[in-house]
């Protein structure tokens, strides 16, 4: 079993033996033996010199990469390279910007955006299975967009005058506060449409076990709940802790998200806001694990998962070039 690194020095020292990151791949990606991807016949020939496997049985992609399903395929890239920036954007608390990823690795940035949108798709596990009754929950919604006071008057009469909410996207998150056997908080959250109480209430019942205690805030769209929930709500206009009433688990996540988004990414295209929200996810959920730990859980979730350059960037005739700052 190759060595667990625990800091960034070993892990570039690791991953700059082509040996060893062949052998984490092959480990994570076919636990029990190589398989064949089109056939999954299990005695492959292994070429040493071009480190590809050819299937015995005579069939179209008969020959095959570590990489050849994953992430990384077609990537003229080496597995080191790969690690390097995924042990880099999973670590890194506020993420990692393709500008700054471009100069550590020396890969051009337009190779690096591409490289962190492929990685952010393994870091979307789509996993949050609902909890039993009992546990506690919050509930809380953000809207992610540039201030009205910073935009152009052109776009300002275009969105018209509202809240200072008009023209944002809104992402919704729910928080279980976990149980007292395991305390440990995990947070699921994604872009909504809108905050009605139709598309806000079915993602609560889609994640949160009917009889469970749920927290939110007064926002209108949560009444109606309570048959179904133990729910209270706390009154921001008055205070934002009422014993255990209070949605500030949510309020810590949302802060850490923004923090990442204007300090480190500074501008993205509204089509990225669910990749850019799933990592921020994944990072908070495995917080209490060690950096290699979390690199392993990212390069695991690899497999099975394909994202061409044509596919990122099919919006952007409309979005045009500012998709690429992040």
């Amino acid at each position: 079993m190759e060595p667990e690194p625990k800091t960034l020095v070993e892990a570039i020292r690791l991953f700059s033996d082509k040996d060893v990151t062949l052998s984490m791949m092959v480990r994570r990606r076919w636990p029990d033996g190589v398989r064949c991807p089109q056939c999954g016949r299990d005695d492959p020939r292994f070429f040493p010199r071009t480190r590809i496997w050819e299937c015995r049985t005579k069939h179209p992609k008969r020959q095959f990469s570590a990489k050849t399903g994953t992430v990384f395929e077609d990537s003229p890239l080496d597995l080191g390279t790969w690690f390097t920036a995924i042990w880099l954007l999973t670590n890194c608390k506020n993420g990692i910007s393709s500008y700054e990823l471009h100069r550590a690795i020396g890969v051009t940035q337009k190779s690096a955006w591409f490289m962190l949108h492929r990685i952010r798709l393994a870091m979307h596990t789509g996993s949050f299975l609902k909890a039993e009754g009992g546990g506690e929950f919050e509930a809380d919604e953000t809207f992610i967009g540039g201030k009205a006071a910073n935009m152009h008057k052109a776009r300002r009469e275009k969105l018209g005058k509202g809240r200072g909410t008009i023209g944002k996207d809104i992402v919704m998150g729910i928080l279980s506060r976990g149980t007292a056997a395991k305390p440990s908080k995990v947070v699921r959250a994604k872009r909504v449409p809108d905050t009605t109480m139709e598309v806000l209430q079915a993602e609560v019942r889609a994640v949160v076990e009917p009889g469970s205690r749920l927290y939110t805030d007064e926002l209108r769209s949560y009444r109606g709940l309570s048959p179904e929930y133990l729910h209270e709500t706390v009154d921001h206009t008055i205070e934002y802790v009422n014993g255990r009433v209070h949605t500030n688990g949510m309020e810590n996540f949302w802060s850490l998200f923004k923090r990442g988004l204007k300090g480190t990414y500074t501008h993205m295209s509204a089509p990225h806001l669910d990749k850019y929200v799933d990592e921020q996810v994944l990072r908070f959920n495995h917080r209490e694990e060690n950096d290699g730990r979390r690199f392993r859980i990212v390069l695991s979730s690899a497999v099975d998962k394909r994202l061409t350059y044509a596919e990122l960037t099919g919006h952007a005739t409309t979005n045009g070039p500012s998709a690429q700052r992040a």
